[in-house]
């Protein structure tokens, strides 16, 4: 008799499981789950033999899917940690973009920043809503979420950035730093602070970290300190960019004459905040940030461009592509990125006492820190 899982069949039948038919049949569970979604890789007599086993056994696919002939629900699955910030609409918009044009819907995931609930998402609701393949943003998966997603045979791709044991589309995310902070120090820039991504969001991804690493490393070439009270932390938001310069202005001691930004929605805030602050940008400060968001442009601001909803795009036509039977579809592709210098940044001033000298704390006080 067949036995009852937690891992019910695809098409959310309440008795057999997918497991229950790849043992009847002598095939692995990803088999069974290629050929009743009639997925390539399959040989005809295979699949003829598992479709037959899965009717035997009342493994059915449900009313939303197409039936045992196809098997395909026309639908690709979108995991967000966020959807409110700038990169994850855009990632969302490129693969709609792609999924409209090939006649598939998109199915959202969304975290909400939290991890809480990603046990139940990855053994039951990535089933039970029956899709065709996944697209991950910005997020590690964890190796028995990989290994779930193997076991039912689902292509993924992760756009945003790299990730062990899975195809992923970004930027060279240590190379857009780099150029962030070379041309800070080509300026002529040596005191140099770094506002870093430190998402608590238990997503576990590596990007923050390989952007702080180029920061370190292209200031150690440079022969530059790297000093730890100018060293802060923001959550890629606005206003985490606003209370990571209080901060850093509060401080006692000097002052730097250029900061780093992970992410242009930070380098937005220290814009905002310095200008609150009496700060000039770039006369006192210079600021860059990463990404090109679309109010970029109009604020001035230098940045490091990277288009998430090209990313997207191209991850989903991937999917797609495997989805329809083209060979090495799926594969891990490195994104360009280009500096596009606007007018936060400029040389530091040279006419007036280095900002080493000056230990004013200004930030949130009526007035604030004047310019030179």
């Amino acid at each position: 008799m067949a036995k009852t899982t937690d891992r019910a069949q695809r098409g959310g039948h309440s008795g057999v499981s997918i497991e229950d038919v790849a043992l009847a049949a002598g095939v692995s569970t990803a088999t069974v789950s290629r050929a009743v979604r009639g997925l390539p890789r399959v040989s005809p007599a295979t699949r003829e033999k598992i479709l037959g086993i899965a009717e035997a056994l009342g493994y059915v696919a449900s009313s939303s899917a197409s039936g045992l002939a196809t098997g395909r629900t026309k639908t690709i699955g979108v995991l967000a940690p966020f959807v409110s910030r700038w990169f994850f609409s855009k990632a969302i918009e490129g693969a709609d973009r792609e999924l409209h044009a090939r006649q598939y819907n998109l199915s959202l995931f969304n975290l909400g920043g939290h991890g809480s609930h990603r046990e139940r998402l990855f053994s039951k609701t990535m089933v039970y809503k029956q899709i065709d393949a996944l697209l991950v943003l910005c997020m590690a998966l964890t190796h028995e979420e990989i290994e779930h997603l193997q076991k039912i045979d689902i292509p993924l791709v992760v756009v945003g950035g790299h990730v062990e044991e899975c195809p992923y589309i970004g930027i060279d995310d240590y190379g857009a730093a780099a150029t962030a902070v070379r041309h800070l120090i080509g300026l002529g820039h040596t005191e140099i602070a770094l506002l870093h991504g430190d998402d608590e969001t238990d997503l576990n991804f590596d990007v923050p970290r390989v952007r702080i690493r180029a920061f370190q490393e292209v200031m150690a070439e440079a022969g530059l300190a790297v000093r730890e009270e100018w060293d802060e932390w923001g959550d890629f938001t606005v206003r985490s960019g606003q209370d990571a310069f209080r901060r850093l202005w509060n401080r006692p001691g000097p002052k730097p004459t250029a900061i780093f930004c992970a992410s242009d929605e930070m380098a937005m805030g220290v814009i905002f905040e310095a200008t609150r602050a009496g700060v000039s940008v770039p006369g006192d400060l210079s600021v860059i940030g990463i990404d090109d968001h679309d109010f970029s442009e109009a604020m001035g601001l230098t940045t490091v461009r990277q288009r998430p909803d090209e990313q997207a795009e191209l991850g989903t036509k991937m999917l797609l592509d495997e989805l329809d039977g083209v060979a090495g579809s799926v594969r891990s592709t490195v994104a360009p990125h280009q500096l596009i210098v606007r007018t936060t940044t400029a040389p530091p001033r040279r006419d007036s006492a280095s900002h080493s000298d000056r230990s004013n704390s200004v930030a949130g006080e009526p007035g604030g820190r004047q310019p030179a």
